[in-house]
């Protein structure tokens, strides 16, 4: 099953701790750092896809984690 969710809702489930895959979605770059900056408050992993994002966009991202993201396809 899969739960349709805004931006700000993945937010709260990062900041609450609760881990997210979010390979199979079409976010952009400033929407992911701002996932993965949540995920870094409780030490919630998100994991993300590499495709269509360039070196930058994954250093971007992963800094805004700070250690709470994984790429993988």
């Amino acid at each position: 099953m899969s739960i349709i969710a805004s931006v700000d809702d993945l937010c709260r489930v990062a900041a609450s701790g609760g881990g997210l895959d979010l390979r199979g979605k079409t976010l952009s770059v400033d929407d992911l750092c701002r996932i993965a900056s949540s995920a870094s408050k409780n030490g919630a992993r998100i994991v993300v896809s590499p495709k269509f994002k360039t070196i930058n966009d994954l250093c971007k991202i992963g800094a805004a984690g700070k250690g709470s993201v994984m790429f993988q396809d």
